[in-house]
C-alpha cells in the first residue's frame, strides 16, 4: 500500500495544494514552521480520524476560514481507495471512502494503517503508563477493529462501575449490586488484555532485531506487558474477575476502579535496565523508533498491506551511522519524512519536496 497524493484546502496553514508522492522515501525539506509537520498531520487524520497534536478540529482549520477538506489517495494490493475528510467550525467532521459517508469512526481507522513518529513521542517511554497504553491501543485498533470497539465498550463500564462506586453510600448495598458490572467488566477487559499480549509477544523480536541494527548491537530491547498474563482467554477472565472483587473494598474506599487494563503499563528494558525511569533521553528516543519500527513488520504480516511510515524531525537527533541503518531498515515501505535539510543519496524511487509559506514543490 502507498499513497498517491494528498490535496489540501484550507488545513492548517494551506490554501488549496496537492502533491503526488512517491512509493519509497518522500523528503519534506524546509525551514521550521512552513508547514512540514501539518502535511504529515493532514495525512495520520485521515488514518485514524483524529490529529496527533490537538483534540480542538478547530484548530485544523486555517483561521481564515470556516471549513477544510483533506484528501487522500491510497494505491492498495488490488484497488484504489479514496478517504475525504471535512472540517467545520460549525458542524461536525464528516468523513467519506470512496465518496460514501460513514457512520462511525470505528469503520476508519484501519483502512490506512500510519506508523507516526515525532520528536513528542518519546512520550511513549518518559511519560507515563497512560502513553504506553495510547500506544498500545492506536496500533491494535489499527490492525483489530474489535480491540478498538472492545476499547469503547470497556471505557463504558468503567464510568459506569466507577459512579457505581462514588455513589453507593453502603458497602453492604454495594455488594449487592456491583457483580453485574464485574462480569461485563472482566468479559469485555479480557480481551483487551488478550490483544494486547498477542501484539506485544509479536513486536518484540522485531523490535529488539531493529534496535541491534540502528545500536550496532550494543543495545539489546526487551519489552514486557505489566498486568495479568495469560496466552489463554478465559485465564485472563477469571483472573480479572477475581481481581475486581479481591479489590472491591479498596474501589470503594477509593470511589474508582483501581485494576483493569485501564491500569496496566508496558516494561521497556535496554541491556536490563529499565529506560523508563533510568534511561538517557536518547536511548529513550532510539527505543521508541525501534519499536515503531518493528510496528512496520507487524502490521504487514497481519493485513497484508504495507502501512505507511511517518516521521518528523527523526533524523535530525541520530548520529550518521544510526541514520544510515535506520533508512535502511524503512527502505521498503513507503515513509514521508520531514527534515530542515537532507542530504543523502536518493533511490529512483525516492522524491524532495521544498516547503515554503504552506507552498510544496518537488525538488527532485
Amino acid at each position: 500500500m502507498f499513497i498517491k497524493s494528498v490535496s489540501l484546502h484550507n488545513f492548517r496553514n494551506y490554501g488549496d495544494e496537492e502533491v503526488s508522492l512517491s512509493e519509497g522515501l518522500n523528503v519534506f525539506r524546509g525551514n521550521n514552521a512552513q508547514g512540514k509537520t501539518n502535511f504529515l498531520e493532514s495525512i495520520y487524520l485521515c488514518s485514524i480520524g483524529k490529529s496527533p497534536k490537538t483534540s480542538k478540529e478547530r484548530d485544523l482549520i486555517n483561521w481564515k476560514e470556516n471549513s477544510a477538506k483533506v484528501k487522500v489517495v491510497v494505491q492498495k494490493k488490488y484497488y484504489e481507495q479514496t478517504i475525504e475528510i471535512m472540517l467545520s467550525s460549525k458542524d461536525k467532521k464528516t468523513v467519506k471512502i470512496n465518496l460514501i459517508p460513514i457512520r462511525r469512526i470505528g469503520d476508519l481507522i484501519g483502512e490506512m494503517p500510519v506508523v507516526y513518529f515525532a520528536p513528542d513521542e518519546i512520550g511513549l517511554i518518559k511519560d507515563g503508563p497512560a502513553e504506553r497504553r495510547r500506544f498500545l491501543d492506536i496500533d491494535i485498533s489499527q490492525m483489530n477493529k474489535n480491540y478498538f470497539y472492545a476499547l469503547l465498550k470497556y471505557d463504558k463500564l468503567l464510568i459506569e462501575r466507577n459512579n457505581l462506586l462514588k455513589k453507593t453510600k453502603s458497602f453492604e448495598t454495594l455488594l449487592d449490586t456491583i457483580d453485574l458490572w464485574d462480569t461485563q467488566m472482566a468479559d469485555t477487559a479480557s480481551k483487551i488484555i488478550f490483544y494486547r499480549l498477542d501484539f506485544l509477544n509479536k513486536i518484540r523480536k522485531p523490535a529488539m532485531d531493529v534496535h541491534l541494527l540502528i545500536t550496532n548491537n550494543m543495545e539489546n530491547l526487551e519489552i514486557n506487558y505489566q498486568g495479568i498474563k495469560s496466552n489463554v482467554l478465559s485465564e485472563i477472565r477469571e483472573k480479572l474477575y477475581k481481581s475486581y472483587k479481591s479489590t472491591i473494598e479498596r474501589d470503594f474506599d477509593l470511589g474508582y476502579t483501581t485494576v483493569g487494563p485501564h491500569r496496566d503499563d508496558v516494561e521497556i528494558k535496554i541491556n536490563g535496565v529499565d529506560i523508563r525511569n533510568f534511561g538517557s533521553q536518547g536511548q529513550q528516543r532510539l527505543a521508541t523508533l525501534s519499536m515503531k519500527v518493528a510496528e512496520l513488520e507487524i502490521f504487514t504480516e497481519l493485513s497484508g498491506e504495507k502501512p505507511i511510515l511517518l516521521l518528523d524531525d527523526v533524523l535530525s537527533e541520530l548520529d550518521n551511522y544510526r541514520s544510515k541503518n535506520f533508512l535502511s531498515a524503512i527502505k521498503n515501505y513507503q515513509t514521508i519524512l520531514t527534515t530542515t535539510k537532507y542530504t543523502r543519496k536518493l533511490d529512483e524511487k525516492d522524491s524532495v519536496f521544498s516547503v515554503k509559506n504552506a507552498k510544496i514543490e518537488r525538488v527532485k
